[in-house]
């Protein structure tokens, strides 16, 4: 397989339909459509741009993916007739089925064996019913379809995402992707007007291209606005600010606002009524949480004066906020914040974070977004109830596009039958508590996985949860029919792995960050300048948080709600192994698949695997850190040359573990430019990334050889 070099992935991200999907040696079975040449695709004359769009687009699909040449055609009066595609709105179908949906999105999908119908009472419903067709001949590996009517329904009414090519990157193809993955909406980070984290961008040329796709643009609020809504001047600051946002993108759909990007001087004496960077006078910090990380008691009021601003200009946008910063309060505090919050604006809740857990009796809190926690945490659960007897209007923070920040530089996280278990409850609480609208990811991207596909098939009608046969109809898609069963085993050891996984701040803000990338730094501090140890990560100019949101000086994160590090690590460690243990398994499922993938699909098989043995590395480089920082830690405490030199010998053996670890990674990064990047940070283990690691431990190892000259003295 040929090697890959930084951001080859954007070539196979770029191809929308992949070319060859037909596997020439299935034959269809009784009752099949059967699409051939003599097929056509057929519009109304009238049909409009975005109708146009979806027939050009499936169009495409079966020349590429299916080697097909099919006609489109324009109809004065639709009809449906054998051997035609119909792509068409209810009302220009005099024979449309009664029971065409009206929900946005959604369509009336029919095949009778002869001709197929996607019916549609608006535009997008037939857009996406086209891409609907793709998907069921991607499962079937043919231009076959077999018998079937139904309503196909989208039982959530936004799914928005960032882009999988770049922090606010937002090219035509990157909007097409995103499309035919599912989404609905994109989230974009405005820090100004006409000013993303990439410096200047005419946003409107965003919404406009996006709606072209039928995407919703969702502006994700970094705008400061430090005022009360009580000063004197705040109805005309809150305009000057939103209402010139609202003035400037009159077709943006959303406004999304979070805590910690839009700080006010709140007078709850519970809070330091100062912004955080302001919240340390005289060297001597104030503990008290900054406005923006708690529920203060006039916060409610600060977001109504936002949402007068905007809806003054334009009541159609949707205003968006999120409690994810203070999650961690008390319910009382929560619950009084919701009973005061504004009726017009849509509650934002994350799934899983704070959500408790245990491990030997220790406190060990998710402390950020994972997939280790399939069910919701107690701040979700409250809040959604709460929100629902309220009336209120909820989205959830799900990352349900596959990406976490549990390995914050892989393109997704492969373990599919952990995600459905999220995904089953996620849609209980959409049905109970009408959570409707989904935060898919954060700036993490998204790339092509199959919780895509599960997501199309858990969140749309018709309605049918037992999703094992479409697991391994997802595997024979993409390794063949005889590596499916080994790669679903594979799926579900890894699956399994992530019960053990270790979503502490500490570790998601250093090891799982970056992967075996991370720098291993001897604590004893050998310095003629009284230098501080912290390492600043190496990573592009251009990186919108780059380094910044990489702690490299390993210690624990500690949090009021959490058992300390040192009680932690020893049971953390016992857990790791065991993750360890069973995604090794899962490898050795994946190696025992690849040898029955034929030459077309294998290369799926190589990606796979080299993201399965990069995790398994991160796993380990997790391990040897935990190990590493109580061998330092200890190293620091004793007081006898014989006892120090000995905890010396242990960290050198560490050391040389991780080297050996940092080698075995190279590989996988050179198999898929994917791995080791993330939009936000660009790469942080690629293959230049581990080789400076090699030279960092190089540089380390001088230290502790100097450290052990020092106790001979």
């Amino acid at each position: 397989m040929k090697e890959e070099k930084n951001y080859d992935f954007l070539r196979r991200m770029r191809e929308i339909h992949k070319p060859g999907r037909r596997n020439c040696e299935l034959e269809p079975v009784k009752g099949e459509a059967v699409v051939d040449a003599s097929w056509t695709i057929a519009v109304k004359d009238t049909a409009s741009k975005m109708i146009r769009k979806a027939a050009e687009d499936l169009q495409d699909y079966l020349f590429v993916s299916m080697g097909l040449s099919v006609r489109i055609e324009t109809l004065p009066v639709m009809e449906q007739k054998p051997r035609r595609i119909l792509l068409t709105l209810k009302e220009d179908f005099p024979g449309a089925p009664s029971d065409v949906p009206e929900k946005r999105g959604s369509c009336f999908f029919a095949c009778d064996g002869e001709s197929i119908l996607v019916c549609a009472s608006e535009e997008r419903g037939i857009l996406y019913g086209a891409i609907h067709i793709e998907d069921r001949m991607n499962l079937r590996e043919a231009p076959y379809l077999a018998e079937c009517s139904y309503a196909r329904t989208p039982l959530a009414r936004m799914r928005s995402v960032h882009s999988g090519s770049g922090v606010d990157d937002f090219p035509d193809w990157q909007l097409n992707a995103i499309l035919h993955a599912g989404f609905n909406a994109i989230d974009v980070f405005v820090k100004d007007i006409d000013t993303t984290t990439r410096g200047y961008c005419n946003i409107n040329d965003i919404i406009e291209r996006a709606a072209e796709y039928g995407i919703d643009v969702v502006l994700y609020n970094y705008i400061r606005c430090y005022k009360h809504p009580d000063d004197p001047d705040a109805e005309a600051f809150f305009d000057s600010v939103y209402g010139t946002l609202a003035r400037h993108y009159p077709k943006a759909r959303a406004i999304s606002l979070v805590g910690e990007s839009l700080e006010f001087p709140s007078k709850d004496p519970a809070t330091t009524g100062k912004r955080y960077a302001d919240s340390v006078v005289d060297g001597i910090p104030d503990t008290r949480p900054s406005p923006g990380w708690y529920p203060c008691y006039d916060y409610p009021a600060f977001l109504n004066a936002i949402k007068r601003a905007v809806h003054k200009v334009n009541p159609d946008i949707e205003i968006i906020f999120s409690t994810y910063n203070w999650g961690w309060a008390p319910l009382e505090v929560r619950k009084k914040f919701l009973e005061n919050f504004p009726k017009d604006i849509t509650l934002q809740i994350t799934f899983e974070i704070f959500k408790a857990n245990e491990r030997g009796g220790l406190k060990t809190p998710v402390m950020d977004y994972t997939i280790s926690a399939t069910e919701p945490g107690y701040y979700f659960s409250s809040e959604a109830e709460i929100a629902h007897s309220l009336g209120l209007r909820i989205r959830a923070t799900s990352n349900l596009a596959g990406t976490t920040w549990d390995f914050g530089c892989a393109p997704y996280v492969p373990v599919p039958q952990r995600w459905i278990r999220k995904m089953l409850n996620l849609k209980r609480y959409l049905k109970e508590c009408g959570v409707e609208s989904f935060y898919e990811n954060h700036h993490y991207g998204w790339w092509e996985n199959p919780t895509l596909d599960l997501a199309k098939e858990i969140f749309f009608t018709p309605e049918h949860d037992e999703l094992g046969a479409f697991l391994l109809q997802l595997a024979t898609r993409d390794y063949g029919a005889d590596a499916a069963e080994k790669v679903v085993e594979a799926w579900q050891f890894w699956s399994d792995a992530m019960d053990f996984y270790v979503a502490s701040n500490e570790d998601q803000y250093g090891p799982w960050r970056v992967g075996p990338s991370y720098p291993f730094i001897f604590q004893p501090n050998i310095s003629r300048v009284m230098a501080n140890k912290e390492i600043k990560f190496p990573t592009a100019p251009h990186a919108h948080f780059g380094y910044k949101i990489i702690k490299t000086l390993y210690q624990p994160y500690e949090n009021e709600n959490q058992s300390p590090g040192p009680l932690r690590y020893p049971v953390e460690l016992r857990d790791l192994e065991k993750m360890l243990s069973l995604w090794e398994k899962g490898l050795a499922s994946l190696e025992q698949a690849l040898a029955q993938m034929d030459r077309k699909k294998r290369v799926n098989g190589e990606r796979l695997y080299a993201l399965g043995k990069f995790i398994r590395n991160a796993v380990r480089t997790v391990i040897h850190m935990k190990n590493w920082w109580m061998l330092n830690i200890r190293l620091q405490s004793l007081s006898t040359r014989e006892e120090m030199l000995a905890v010396l010998d242990q960290i050198e053996t560490v050391a040389k573990e991780e080297v050996q670890n940092v080698l075995d990674t190279i590989p996988c990064v050179e198999t898929d430019s994917r791995i080791g990047w993330e939009p936000s940070m660009e790469y942080v283990c690629d293959k230049w990334h581990l080789e400076w690691k090699l030279r960092q431990m190089e540089s380390m190892m001088r230290d502790v050889a100097a450290y052990r000259k020092m106790i001979l003295l």
